[in-house]
C-alpha cells in the first residue's frame, strides 16, 4: 500500500473518531475526497477489521449500541456544531443508543434528501438541525411535521402560530447571549455599542433581533447594524466602518462570530484603533476566540449541553410517545471575559 493510500485511511480513522457513525457519502464531503477513493480505502479497512459498514454508513468497531437508532441532521461537522455532534455522542453513548450522522452543507434544499437518507437507515428518531431562513415559505418546511419519526428541533424554534411550533426543540437563548454582552460592555462604561454581523444563518439574524431587543432593556441607543457579508473579501471595508462609529462616539463593538472578529482585528490595527484601548470588542460563539491577539471577550453558547439534552429529550419521547408534553428548552450562554474588553480576564 503507498503512503499516500497510508495516510488517507488515517485520516479516515480520525474523522470517525470524532464523528461516530456518519454516512460514507457525507465523509467523503468531509474530507474532501473523491466518492469512488473514499469507498475503495473503506472497503480495505472493514476487511482490516478497523472500521465497520451498514446501511450505506461507516463508523469504528464496537460502536453498535443495542438501544435506539437516532440519526442527526447538521449543516457542518467543524467550528460551532463540533461541539453539539460531541454532546450528542456523548449522552447516545451512556444511553445505549446508537447515533448516525447527516450533513446538508447550509443547503435548505438538501435537508430533505439528507433526512430520507437518515430514515432509510432505520433511525427511531431525528435531531435536526435544518437551514431555515425567515424568507422561506412556511410550506416548505411542513415536512418536517410530517416526519413518520419523532423528531427535535436543535438551535432552530419554529414561529409562534406555525404547526412545526408543536415539535421539541432544544437550542441556545441567544436573546440573552446578546444581552450579556452588551451589558457587560455597559458595565464597562461604554453608553454606545454597535453590532457586526451577518444575515445568511439563522443564528446570526436571532443576534440581530437581540441587539435591538437588549439596547432597548439597557437604555441604550440602537447603533445601525454594521453588515458582514464575506469578512475574507471586505474586512477592509467593515473596519473602515467601525472607525467611523469609533469616530462618531461608540466604544464597544459586538461582532457575530469569532472568525469574522479575527479577521477584522488586524484591519483595525492597521487603521489605527488598538483593542482594548480605542474600542472593545466582543465575539460570539466562543470557539476560537480565545486564539485571538488579543484574546476575544466572547460569548460562549452551551454547544456541548445543547446536543446532549436533545439526545435526553428525543429518548425521553420515545419512552414516553405522546403523554410527554411538547418541550421547548432554551439553555443560556455564558460570557467568557478576555483581554478585548479590558479590565481583568476571568473566566
Amino acid at each position: 500500500m503507498s503512503a499516500a493510500a497510508d495516510r488517507r485511511r488515517e485520516g479516515i480513522l480520525a474523522a470517525l473518531q470524532s464523528l461516530g457513525t456518519i454516512r460514507v457519502t457525507d465523509l467523503a464531503q468531509h474530507l474532501n475526497m473523491p466518492a469512488v477513493t473514499l469507498r475503495r480505502d473503506v472497503a480495505a479497512l472493514a476487511e482490516a477489521g478497523l472500521v465497520s459498514r451498514s446501511h450505506g454508513s461507516v463508523s469504528l468497531p464496537n460502536r453498535e449500541a443495542g438501544g435506539p437508532a437516532l440519526g442527526l441532521l447538521v449543516p457542518t461537522v467543524g467550528q460551532y456544531f463540533g461541539e453539539v455532534i460531541a454532546g450528542a455522542r456523548a449522552a447516545a453513548g451512556a444511553a445505549g443508543a446508537h447515533l448516525t450522522l447527516g450533513i446538508s452543507s447550509y443547503q435548505a434544499e438538501a435537508d430533505r434528501a439528507q433526512v430520507e437518507q437518515l430514515l432509510a437507515t432505520g433511525v427511531e428518531g431525528l435531531l435536526l438541525v435544518p437551514h431555515w431562513m425567515p424568507t422561506r415559505s412556511a410550506d416548505d418546511l411542513l415536512w418536517v411535521g410530517e416526519l413518520p419519526v419523532p423528531a427535535v428541533l436543535v438551535e432552530r424554534r419554529a414561529p409562534h402560530g406555525s404547526p412545526l411550533a408543536e415539535l421539541d426543540s432544544v437550542g441556545s437563548d441567544h436573546h440573552h447571549g446578546v444581552f450579556i454582552a452588551l451589558r457587560h460592555l455597559a458595565a464597562l462604561g461604554h453608553a454606545r455599542v454597535a453590532l457586526a454581523a451577518r444575515k445568511d444563518t439563522w443564528t446570526a439574524l436571532k443576534v440581530r433581533d437581540a441587539y435591538a431587543e437588549g439596547c432597548a432593556l439597557l437604555g441604550l441607543p440602537a447603533e445601525p447594524v454594521i453588515d458582514i457579508d464575506d469578512p475574507a473579501a471586505h474586512a477592509e471595508d467593515v473596519a473602515r466602518q467601525i472607525v467611523e462609529a469609533v469616530e462618531g462616539g461608540v466604544r464597544g463593538v459586538l461582532v457575530h462570530n469569532d472568525q469574522d472578529a479575527l479577521q477584522l482585528s488586524p484591519s483595525l490595527r492597521d487603521k489605527g484603533l488598538r483593542i482594548p484601548e480605542d474600542i472593545a470588542l466582543i465575539s460570539y460563539d466562543d470557539v476560537v476566540a480565545a486564539l485571538g491577539a488579543p484574546p476575544l471577550t466572547a460569548v460562549s453558547p452551551p454547544r456541548h449541553a445543547v446536543g446532549a439534552a436533545a439526545v435526553e429529550l428525543i429518548l425521553r419521547r420515545l419512552k414516553s410517545d405522546s403523554a410527554l408534553p411538547v418541550h421547548h428548552l432554551g439553555l443560556l450562554p455564558e460570557l467568557k471575559v478576555r483581554a478585548s474588553c479590558g479590565g481583568a480576564p476571568s473566566v
